[in-house]
């Protein structure tokens, strides 16, 4: 594996870590994690698109370590989106940069086509599809087990908002890799996630991405309006988000979209299957 450079980046009253590999000067890509998880998860794709002349960047999302705690605990989709715009302006980045999101990092991108598409070139999300498509499967009868099972494999969404349930991530967070991408050996990843949820206040923030979603951000998941091109890639063995929601929403994703399911993996699809994902991505990218 290709080690990274670890570098710093302020943005106003933030301050991030962040990953980075390639050319300093070449056009970036913003690769941005979800939960639970790190910056450490493109540890395979930022080398690969460094390889194919870009300068990767993959911050560390707030209130993980090092990068710092949000003020006033602020960890709305909003805020995230507000953080990716603000890093490429930070890294210089113009209009020929890329965007590629997983988990909440793929809600972020969705966003950010939302608000500002034209500001990165392309987009890429990969495991959670646009917030509209989780209604897809109640607009039929036929559909409805599916709904029915995704609320089931959802209930850590409800755990998250139990008080002091940040005490739970020392069983939960294997847990959920296990059930996510069964079969795959996240020894490695969990070692970094602990890592960065080193301390209470850490991992309180870690589950503010879904306590103030639920509290206060659901309007505007409700409102998000994807418009621009994006790939989307989804693990047909995913354990925590349905591949037959997003194929049931892909023929409504932005003009010029492109979907693939991905057999043979689940939710981390890029650590499990690295050489095809990464392919994926490189080719649309370029």
């Amino acid at each position: 594996m290709i080690q990274p450079e670890r570098i710093g980046l302020s943005t106003g009253p933030m301050k991030f870590g962040a990953l980075a590999w390639g050319d300093p000067d070449a056009r970036i890509a913003l690769l941005v994690h979800g939960y639970p998880d790190t910056a450490w998860t493109w540890r395979y794709l930022g080398p690969y698109l460094a390889g194919r002349g870009w300068r990767a960047v993959a911050p560390f999302t707030r209130g993980y370590g090092p990068s710092d705690l949000a003020p006033d605990d602020r960890y709305a989709v909003s805020d995230q989106a507000g953080d990716i715009l603000d890093l490429h302006e930070a890294l210089g980045a113009d209009e020929s940069a890329a965007l590629v999101g997983h988990d909440w990092g793929a809600v972020a991108a969705w966003q950010v086509t939302a608000t500002a598409p034209e500001r990165f070139a392309r987009y890429v999300a990969m495991s959670v599809p646009p917030p509209a498509a989780v209604v897809e499967p109640l607009r039929s009868v036929g559909t409805l087990p599916i709904a029915a099972r995704q609320l089931r494999m959802s209930w850590y969404f409800l755990f998250n908002q139990l008080p002091e349930s940040e005490r739970s991530l020392g069983w939960l967070i294997p847990k959920l890799w296990r059930d996510w991408s069964p079969g795959y050996d996240a020894r490695e990843d969990l070692a970094r996630v602990f890592e960065a949820l080193r301390g209470t206040g850490r991992r309180r923030a870690a589950l503010r991405y879904y306590r103030n979603t639920l509290l206060s951000g659901i309007g505007e998941l409700v409102a998000m309006d994807p418009q621009a091109p994006v790939l989307y890639l989804h693990g047909q063995g995913d354990g925590c988000a349905q591949v037959e929601i997003a194929e049931l929403y892909a023929d409504r994703l932005p003009a010029g979209s492109s979907f693939a399911a991905v057999p043979g993996v689940g939710h981390f699809l890029h650590l499990e299957d690295p050489d095809r994902i990464n392919s994926l991505i490189g080719d649309w990218l370029d």
